[in-house]
């Protein structure tokens, strides 16, 4: 439902275009028809008082998981793009470690005719490296990339076989598309189900080390300087990780990296539960660990979380994206060691980032590069998902709210998947509204048309 909409009085911020004003911002025809610091409403024009509010280009996901074909009971390209706009998120990069796995043409039509029929928000399909995410023949990326696929990854399976890499790093450059790596060394982390260090130690946990990841990053990066293909790094996590990227950075080299609301803002310290829902639980008895801090790569230090901000805020790291990975409760209801790995994300990213801003870490222009203008010079598809609000352009835009408080409820989560750490926090920071090609695909109900 497109529509004409004038959003008025809010605060606009757009890095491409340079801009943090107070003003108006006009859409018709599913496209960017104005911005100035004040517009006439026009005839049959929908009004949104967005004082107070932030208004931005809408939010790029470089990596999230929709599950769709398979496990659907974990999520759906439906419940996923719908979560989606709830977040904030006007595109979504859908990964391939689904069933069949996303290595080859039909999956990729069949995941875009879902998104064309069921989906809130834009999908973007990501293929595989290599057939059946095995680590053992190269996908046909020709075929991959003609049926529309952004970039290539085994994401959760790394590709290990340093020939097959620097193979899949030729070809992808030929395409002109990233390779996007899931750095872990699976001899070192084998085994590993948080991360390797005193809170382990502690709860009697094997620990994956640092260094299964940074040793990967180290390789990918060597790798891509001898082909000069294309590299993205995904969820980066570790300090050691931050200065190997910002060498290569240095060194002028074409990688870019990403990192997670919940590895630039949580430790290692939330495997231990603290908190049940409804407050403080000094009388319930609680399990030893809480399986929904299980994720890959695991939660890390405060001096990795420090050092991960430290590149984001710096340019390092390109962009932020969630990792959204939807488990069902029975995935999560068992042993640390037997829970799945993954955090449901989309609803919370947001509110999660603003804590970093209202703790005076990062500030809300660079949060928004970094959801927004970041991921798209990544995807380098600027017609299409320009991470911007320039006259013209199609009218993805997220007003959010950036002192509404509100209290994680994962019950009330669209996404099917409810596996959060943040059940229960209270955050800062609300997405209001979510507009896509010119129609509102999401809305919270405390933001009325005047």
């Amino acid at each position: 439902n497109q529509m004409s909409l004038l959003i008025r009085g809010g605060r606009i911020i757009d890095s491409l275009l340079g801009l943090d004003v107070v003003g108006d911002l006009f859409i018709d025809n599913g496209r960017v028809v104005a911005l100035e610091r004040s517009i006439d409403r026009p005839s049959g024009a929908q009004e949104i008082d967005a004082y107070g509010l932030v208004v931005c280009p809408g939010f790029i996901d470089l990596h999230c998981h929709l599950r769709e074909p398979d496990p659907e009971d974990k999520e759906t390209v439906a419940t996923g793009t719908a979560a989606a706009a709830k977040g904030g998120f006007t595109t979504v990069c859908a990964m391939p470690n689904t069933r069949p796995a996303m290595d080859r043409a039909e999956v990729v039509d069949l995941v875009l005719r879902k998104a064309r029929e069921e989906g809130r928000v834009k999908v973007l399909p990501i293929g595989c490296v290599t057939v059946g995410r095995e680590g053992d023949v190269l996908t046909d990326m020709e075929d991959l990339a003609r049926a529309g696929v952004i970039g290539f990854s085994d994401d959760g399976s790394p590709v290990s076989k340093d020939d097959l890499m620097q193979e899949a790093l030729l070809r992808a450059a030929s395409l002109g598309l990233p390779i996007m790596n899931h750095c872990e060394d699976m001899d070192a982390s084998r085994g590993g189900v948080m991360n390797d260090g005193a809170v382990a130690k502690s709860l009697g946990l094997k620990g994956v080390p640092a260094s299964a990841e940074e040793s990967m990053v180290l390789r990918d990066i060597t790798l891509a300087e001898s082909t000069g293909g294309r590299l993205h790094l995904t969820h980066v996590s570790t300090a050691g990780s931050v200065d190997i990227l910002r060498s290569a950075k240095k060194r002028g080299l074409n990688v870019t990296a990403e990192a997670t609301p919940h590895h630039l803002s949580i430790t290692e310290e939330w495997v231990i539960p603290r908190m049940a829902k409804g407050g403080l639980t000094g009388i319930i008895a609680l399990p030893a660990y809480n399986t929904a801090a299980k994720v890959n790569p695991p939660l890390r230090t405060e001096r990795d979380v420090a050092a991960v901000v430290e590149g984001l805020r710096d340019g390092v790291i390109d962009c932020i994206a969630t990792d959204h990975a939807p488990h069902t409760q029975r995935d999560k209801d068992c042993s640390f060691q037997e829970a799945a790995f993954g955090i449901s994300g989309l609803e919370v990213a947001l509110g999660s980032l603003m804590s970093l801003v209202h703790d005076g870490k990062l500030d809300i222009p660079t949060m928004i590069d970094r959801l927004t203008a970041g991921p798209a010079r990544v995807l380098g598809l600027p017609d299409r998902f320009p991470g911007s609000l320039r006259i013209g352009s199609p009218a993805d835009v997220t007003v959010f709210d950036p002192e509404a408080e509100w209290v994680v409820d994962s019950d009330e989560f669209v996404s099917k998947g409810k596996n959060t750490p943040l059940d229960g926090a209270t955050l800062r920071g609300k997405v209001m509204a979510t507009i896509v090609d010119g129609s509102i695909e999401y809305r919270d109900e405390a933001l009325r048309f005047v």
